[in-house]
Order: C-alpha cells, then structure tokens, then sequence
C-alpha cells in the first residue's frame, strides 16, 4: 500500500473550488485564475526576479568594490541571486493565492498532502544520476565546464557555505515559481487539460531558460529540456516533491564541483554563444532524462501496490 498517498487525505480545497475545475485536472494545471490575473502573474513574477537579483548583485558589488555584472561567480553574488529568487517565490505564493483563491499549500501538491518521503527519496536517487553524469564530464570534458584543478581557498569556502545556506531556498523558489505557479497561470486559458498543461508548459520553460541568461542555442536548449522534465514530474507524481529533489541535487553538486575545481577563485559563468557544449550539456541533459525516467518508475509501481 502507497503510506503516503493513502494516508493522506484529499485537500477539500482543491476538490471543491471552482478554481480548480473541481479537482479534474492534472497537477500543473489544477487550479486556474482569471485570464487576465494570469498575464498579471506571467510579467510581475520575472520582472520581480530581475529587478530584485540586479538590486542585490549591485549591492554584493558594492560591499566587494567589484564588477556587478563581471561573469565570475562570488559568494556575496551567489547570495544575492538565491536570495532574490527565495523571495520572488514568496510573492509567486501570495499571488497564487490571492488570484486563484487555494491556500498556498496547493501549490506544492494536490490533491494528496505534500510527502517527505518522496522528497528525500528522489533527492537520494538524483543525487546518484547527477553524480554520476558529473563524474563522466570531469573524466572526459573538464576543459568544457571551467574545471581547473582541484583547490580550496577562502573563496572556496564562502562559495561552499552560501550554496549549503541559500542553495536549498534558491531551487525550492524557481519551482514554486515556474512549475508551480507559472505553469498553471498560464494553463487557466484553456478549460481542457491538455492544452492548458501543454501551453503552461512551453511558456513557463521558455520563461525559465531566458531568465537564465545564455545566448547560447545549445546551453538555451539544455534549460528547455531541464524544465519540462520537472514538469513532467510534477505531473507524474502530483506535486513538487520530486521535480525539487531533483533541482536542489543538481544545482548543490554542480555548485560544489564548480567551487572546489575552479582554482580556488571565484567560479566563472560563462553563458555566451559557443562557451559550452558536447559532453558537458549532452551528459546533464541525459541525467535529466535519468531522473525523469526514475521517478516515472517509481510512481507506477506505487500506483500498482
């Protein structure tokens, strides 16, 4: 027997209001909003992520008498973009809420309660996929990624305590953002599930991989494909447990691997056209895939017992 699933009880909230088409449509898409509070939400919440990170990487250059929009990554600016998506998520929340009328908790998952379980248990998988996709990219690609050599520093060590600090608060806001918020804004358009997950999906994604900032067609593609995998698992597993698990294990590995063999400076970010490219996107993308693949098994043969 699924524990989680049955011992949680289906939120009234989500079956009952109107907002959500009475509890017939898909996570992603199971709440809706007025046609034009969702254009409200699809311009306020970037502009909000804009405006906040440039403020904070202004500030982060003032306190370090550096380049605000240098390419290298330092602590204080690492700080200042999670920091700015935490509280971008914040307000992603109370619009949610405010416009589509469900308590916050439905943007996590519905109509079951969120689940620890899931959440540690994917986070524990993605850990092992990503890892191992990484260790394929530092054997055969370093050069690719800005991986000089293994060193610890007093950068190292900032960067290292900002990203077990902010890290976590950084991948949990652009989910609730973009899966779990702009998705839906999006989807509220169309009354049929389908092309509302569908155009969700494509704005939010598009969404997420410019405020990424690459020209970079293939680096552009590679944030595509990031996004509608977690997308995907949102919709597999009904909430956001997994598509977090696997976010926050990416971005905290690929964070220590940049601090740590990156010199010992600051880490460079480099998101232009031709920076990166073969293995060092094709393996990420592909442990992606991994992990969307994981949770898809997972979920069946917990919907089979």
């Amino acid at each position: 027997m699924r524990q989680s699933d049955s011992a949680a009880t289906p939120a009234p909230h989500v079956a009952d209001s109107p907002a959500t088409g009475g509890g017939s449509r898909p996570f992603g898409v199971h709440f809706r909003m007025a046609g034009w509070k969702a254009l409200i939400v699809i311009a306020v919440l970037p502009a909000t992520l804009l405006v906040t990170q440039l403020g904070l990487y202004l500030l982060a250059a003032l306190v370090e008498s550096g380049d605000p929009f240098a390419p290298e990554l330092t602590p204080l600016k690492l700080l200042a973009a999670n920091v700015s998506t935490g509280l971008t998520a914040l307000l992603a929340l109370a619009l949610a809420g405010w416009f589509a009328k469900v308590p916050w908790r439905v943007v996590f998952s519905a109509p079951r309660s969120f689940d620890h379980r899931r959440l540690v248990t994917y986070f524990l998988g993605s850990v092992v996929i990503v890892g191992l996709a990484m260790g394929v990219v530092g054997l055969t690609a370093p050069e690719q990624v800005g991986w000089t050599g293994l060193s610890i520093t007093g950068t190292t060590a900032g960067l290292l305590t900002v990203m077990l600090l902010s890290t976590p608060m950084q991948t949990v806001g652009e989910e609730i953002m973009f899966r779990g918020v702009l998705l839906p804004a999006a989807g509220s358009w169309f009354r049929s599930a389908k092309p509302a997950f569908l155009t969700g999906l494509t704005l939010s994604s598009v969404m997420f991989a410019l405020l990424h900032g690459s020209s970079d067609p293939l680096l552009f593609a590679y944030y595509l494909f990031f996004s509608v995998c977690t997308a995907v698992m949102g919709l597999l597993t009904r909430g956001l447990e997994a598509a977090i698990a696997f976010h926050a294990a990416n971005n905290l590995m690929m964070t220590t691997l940049n601090a740590v063999l990156s010199g010992g400076g600051a880490v460079a970010v480099e998101r232009s056209e031709g920076s990166t490219g073969g293995l060092a996107l094709l393996l990420p993308a592909a442990g992606s895939l991994a992990v969307l693949v994981m949770v898809g098994v997972r979920e069946r043969s917990r919907r089979r017992s």
